[in-house]
């Protein structure tokens, strides 16, 4: 079995000591972390980086985190989306939904609880991405059969006979 490589986080978050803590936490857990204080930051970091998950607060100087993660989902479509917000509402909560954020963790939260949530989203990526291998596994063989099959049909073809009269 090949080993998976250590997944990408993006943290945003506007306020220094929580970007700062989550880095420290999310390294130790065998992560590789990125931070980010703005939206703008953030977007700029998902043109030139892969991430597989991002963290962003729903309140940002710069841009309303579920707009950024809509933007981010643009850019890397199979990025995990999880806000974090300290002011959440059942608003906050539905327009997130709507927008296809997979996650919403509520401040403040046990370093347990966001972990195992992470954890959890990172192992349905690592399971869609595998589903999506076989499948187009499984689509290229049926193809080589199919055009080996058309091949050999026509190499098989009778050829007409004349007669010699």
């Amino acid at each position: 079995m090949k080993e998976m490589a250590a997944a990408r986080i993006l943290v945003v978050d506007d306020e220094e000591g929580l970007r700062k803590s989550l880095k420290t936490v999310l390294e130790e857990e065998g992560y590789l972390v990125d931070t980010a204080e703005t939206g703008q930051a953030a977007i700029a970091k998902s043109k030139a980086t892969f991430y597989n998950l991002a963290l962003v607060d729903i309140r940002l100087p710069d841009i309303d985190g579920v707009e950024l993660l809509t933007s981010m989902g643009q850019i890397t479509p199979r990025m995990v989306r999880i806000i974090v917000t300290g002011y959440p509402s059942l608003d906050n909560a539905i327009q997130a939904i709507n927008k296809g954020v997979d996650g919403y963790i509520v401040k403040p939260f046990t370093m347990e609880h966001l972990l195992s949530t992470i954890k959890e989203h990172l192992q349905k990526q690592q399971e869609a991405e595998k589903y999506s291998e076989e499948k187009v596994r499984e689509y290229v063989e049926s193809r080589a059969r199919e055009m080996n099959t058309k091949t050999k049909g026509a190499s098989e073809k009778p050829t007409e006979h004349r007669k010699e009269t």
